[in-house]
């Protein structure tokens, strides 16, 4: 299918309503019109949505891997097969992330990521890393390879961002260590967002860091504190941290084993869509058969155990990751924790979009944007996958 064609008989699922049988025109690459039924259409070619809904395409602030593959792997081609794989389930923009690592590794993933960014790819976009550690609490540290955690460095992560040549978006850190506060100031003054991660911090440390420059929560519930007792004496955590600030935008893991639906319902509830981004932090095991698998590269990456939908360590005393892709977030917070379709689109495009500064290019259905469009069926399973115009993915 060429880049310029229209979307007709699908119901069209916009920013402000739920458009049935609508039509949605692309020309070159970019939507130029979004219309009600019986509504001319220019004479281009055709794509039948066959009553499906019609969606923009599902954009993903924090992922690892898929389809066998994980970014730390040392390789072009992990990066294009886990685009690839994401994009059969509806990812159509993606913002690759790291884990905690040897200097020589992340380097090494910097020098990757512009490549394979350059490259001919037919997945997910790619909207800049996400550095995840290495400046965490080591109590909080997760998976997350405890030999390289350590507080933040100015010459160190200074040097990182030099290195990276403007393609580090994003760095989740723990805001309480040492140097933190300062770290946060230095990303926000070169337009990189500084998260809150895999912290003891408690409510005035989370209001210290939003005052400094930090402005989301990686996978909220996860690597934090929620309320905690310090000599009888009881504090907010970073969970309620980012309920109390109403600016603070938080990510969570909708894979309906991370966060049960009271959770996903309470996070809705408070937050609500404008502020909540839906997240997979898949690894490398997303896509494929339960079984052993490995978080992080594969040379020297941690076993786990894939199961019940969900990484687990080997002696399944703690998840160790998840296996998610967008669909599955979708499918689980609208069937799951009874949140609207189109709150539910908004949480898994417009809002990540709004995030990470791409609002205006991608994210909703809406004339100018370019054409990222996913069709499914009432059960959010992908039909279609349209990047910048281009189909990448069909069942049919």
């Amino acid at each position: 299918m060429h880049s310029s064609f229209k979307i007709i008989n699908g119901t069209l699922l916009t920013p402000y309503r739920m458009l049935p049988r609508g039509t949605v025109v692309v020309e070159q690459g970019v939507i130029t019109a979004v219309l009600e039924q019986g509504v001319d259409a220019p004479d281009l070619p055709e794509i039948d949505a066959q009553e499906k809904y019609v969606s923009p395409g599902f954009i993903e602030l924090h992922v690892h891997g898929g389809g066998g593959h994980d970014f730390m792997d040392g390789s072009v081609e992990a990066f294009l097969k886990i685009a690839e794989t994401h994009a059969r389930f509806g990812t159509t923009a993606m913002v690759p992330t790291t884990l905690t690592s040897s200097q020589e590794a992340l380097f090494n993933t910097l020098e990757l990521y512009e490549e394979a960014n350059g490259a001919n790819q037919r997945g997910a976009k790619f909207l800049g890393l996400h550095l995840e550690g290495p400046y965490f609490a080591m109590s909080q540290r997760g998976a997350q390879d405890p030999r390289y955690i350590r507080n933040p460095d100015p010459a160190e992560y200074r040097d990182i961002i030099r290195r990276a040549n403007g393609s580090v978006t994003r760095w989740s850190i723990a805001p309480e260590l040492p140097g933190a506060l300062e770290m946060g100031r230095f990303l926000r003054s070169e337009g990189i967002i500084a998260s809150v991660a895999h912290t003891e911090a408690i409510h005035e440390d989370v209001v210290l860091a939003a005052e400094n420059g930090y402005s989301l929560m990686t996978h909220l519930y996860s690597g934090m504190l929620g309320v905690t007792r310090r000599d009888a004496f009881r504090y907010a955590g970073a969970v309620e941290s980012a309920f109390l600030l109403d600016e603070m935008d938080v990510e969570i893991i909708t894979d309906g084993i991370h966060l049960p639906p009271p959770l996903l319902q309470l996070i809705y509830k408070i937050k609500g869509p404008d502020r909540i981004a839906l997240i997979t932090d898949a690894m490398r095991a997303a896509s494929l058969p339960p079984g052993d698998s490995i978080l992080g590269p594969l040379d020297n990456g941690l076993k786990v155990l894939v199961e019940d939908g969900v990484a687990k360590l080997p002696d399944r005393t703690a998840f160790a990751g998840s296996v998610a892709t967008a669909d599955r977030l979708v499918r689980t917070i609208t069937q799951q924790a009874k949140v609207p379709l189109l709150d539910a689109i908004k949480m898994a495009s417009s809002t990540p979009a709004r995030i990470m500064g791409h609002e205006n290019q991608i994210g909703s259905l809406t004339v100018g944007k370019a054409a990222d469009v996913v069709l499914f069926d009432e059960n959010i399973e992908i039909n279609m996958t349209i990047i910048d115009g281009k189909v990448v993915y069909s069942q049919s």
